[in-house]
């Protein structure tokens, strides 16, 4: 047995503190060691219909909790840094039959991110419409959509909008999968994994778009400082004044912004993790130059090219590994469509206790 069976951690460890789902995620992960183990023709895995509920529960509670706190560190960021601000929802959309690409923002109330999801704001946009193409109606569908908090004066550390994102559950559910397979190793990446690396921790992100780099590092190095949210401020949007909210903890930093380091595709960034109030948040610092130019190539071959990409890769390893591909559609079956047939493994017997 590996020694790391024992002592196995939840990819989900860092964003959540449910003792249920990560238990769950462990009696994965360490399924995957008996599946590896070839002595063993015959596997069976138990797991109760309450265990599994409990765990689905807890997902759901994880993103609900962790889009709060999003907004909430956005509004803070945006009093703090932006003064005059207004918040839009911004979407990416596509017309079905053509596969013709636009742009939609709507000015909305800092109550609406507070009592609707970041995905039924930009479905609801995108549904109103319709598109008439070569005589015939067609429906949009929705790429993208973040909400922006935009600055509606000049301020102090040149900053022109605060943008907030949330991984798509398909998504995580995908990296989960990728983490108990450590799949940047295998494919042999050109890079050491940090001690977090085999964590998912970029599900809630925020990119703060300034004028230049000189401004990225401004505002990195304010970000950094032991006191950033004054108590009135925090009481201004009801929370305790504390460690845990009164600053930000750098948990991992990766510079692709200083020219040595910038990726071969252009794209340009201060790229962290930071902790606060008990959740990890990825934040980019991004020129407004670089900004323009990734949301101008917003299209499959840019923005998609990426997840596209992954996927190929994710497809290459599950046809060499189907223990792989197996757990890809176990996690989708059990968090996104519970609905569905369990998928099935040579040599594995699924019971559902109820």
């Amino acid at each position: 047995m590996p020694e790391n069976h024992i002592n196995n951690l939840s990819p989900l460890r860092l964003l959540t503190r449910s003792k249920s789902l990560n238990a769950f995620i462990n009696k994965l992960q360490n399924l995957r060691y008996d599946l590896d183990n070839k002595e063993m023709k015959e596997h069976t895995f138990r797991v109760s219909g309450r265990e599994i509920q409990q765990a689905r529960n807890a997902f759901s509670k994880m993103i609900l909790k962790g889009e709060e706190s999003l907004h909430l560190l956005c509004e803070l960021f945006s009093e703090k840094y932006l003064k005059s601000y207004q918040i839009e929802s911004q979407v990416i959309g596509q017309i079905e039959s053509s596969g013709e690409r636009f742009n939609l923002s709507q000015t909305i109330t800092s109550k609406e991110l507070y009592t609707t999801t970041d995905i039924d704001l930009g479905n609801r946009q995108i549904n109103k419409l319709q598109f008439l193409d070569k005589g015939a109606w067609s429906k949009a569908l929705l790429v993208s959509n973040v909400v922006s908090y935009q600055s509606t004066k000049s301020n102090p550390f040149a900053i022109h909008r605060i943008l907030s994102r949330i991984k798509a559950e398909e998504e995580i559910w995908n990296k989960v999968a990728d983490e108990i397979f450590d799949l940047d190793h295998l494919v042999s990446r050109d890079k050491k994994l940090r001690h977090l690396g085999r964590y998912v921790k970029d599900v809630f992100g925020l990119k703060i778009i300034v004028n230049e780099a000189a401004d990225a590092d401004r505002i990195f190095k304010d970000l950094s400082t032991p006191v950033l949210f004054k108590n009135d401020l925090l009481k201004k949007f009801e929370l305790d004044a504390n460690d845990e909210t009164k600053q930000l903890q750098l948990v991992e930093f990766k510079d692709y912004l200083t020219p040595k380091n910038r990726k071969r595709s252009g794209w340009e960034a201060y790229k962290s993790v930071f902790k606060w109030n008990g959740r990890m948040f990825e934040i980019q610092i991004q020129t407004l130059h670089n900004f323009l130019r990734e949301r101008e190539l917003l299209t499959r071959e840019s923005h998609d090219g990426y997840k596209i990409k992954r996927e190929l890769i994710r497809d290459r390893i599950s046809a060499d590994l189907p223990l792989y591909s197996f757990y890809r559609e176990l996690l989708r079956w059990l968090f996104l469509n519970p609905q569905g047939s369990p998928p099935k493994y040579n040599g594995l017997t699924i019971e559902i206790i109820e």
